[in-house]
């Protein structure tokens, strides 16, 4: 993809549909507010940043090559994400009474890592023959702190209102379901293929 245009509008659909690092970044900004989030931005810049290179000049001439490692991974991720909403949906409440930061920069760091969309970006829609390719990973990391920026901030106004109305609690359990289905979904939808 090598119009700067198309890209830009590619990279922000992509970025701003919901998947678990955005679920994640929303529960942060409900839970933790704008300072403990923030920190949560650089995580996932460096998450999709190293997937997208290792898969597009790496792993994903392997998974073209044998399916199966394919179907493995989704299911290992769904696992993961299924280990990540257990333990916010345990540990939630108990940290948001405390104000603790109940989502970790690891956890985006992985989860992010992890994402599916890091293998549209990688096959799709990075331009890796461009003579410019490090101009589009550049645009790119921009381009995924702003859409980070909103979904934090959606997570933010969503968790004072839940605050307001003596809803806090909840937070992390929404935000549990909503992992748990992205995870409920990586692993049940490889085995029906």
């Amino acid at each position: 993809m090598h119009d700067p245009l198309l890209f830009a509008l590619t990279v922000l659909t992509l970025l701003g549909t919901p998947g678990p690092t955005n679920t994640l970044l929303a529960t942060a900004g409900a839970a933790s507010g704008w300072r403990n989030a923030f920190r949560l931005i650089l995580a996932e810049n460096l998450g999709y940043l190293l997937a997208i290179l290792s898969i597009g000049l790496l792993l994903g001439p392997v998974i073209a090559a044998a399916p199966a490692i394919g179907i493995g991974l989704r299911i290992a991720v769904g696992l993961y994400l299924a280990l990540v909403a257990w333990r916010l949906w345990r540990a939630g409440a108990a940290q948001v009474a405390r104000s603790a930061a109940l989502v970790k920069p690891g956890q985006i760091f992985l989860t992010t890592l992890l994402n599916p969309k890091a293998i549209v970006f990688a096959v799709a829609v990075v331009p890796f023959d461009a003579d410019h390719v490090m101009a589009y990973l550049a645009a790119f990391s921009g381009l995924c702190a702003m859409v980070a920026l909103g979904w934090i901030s959606i997570g933010h106004t969503l968790g004072a209102a839940a605050g307001r109305s003596g809803h806090a609690r909840l937070i992390p359990r929404v935000g549990a379901a909503g992992v748990g289905t992205f995870a409920v979904t990586m692993i049940v939808l490889p085995l029906l293929r």
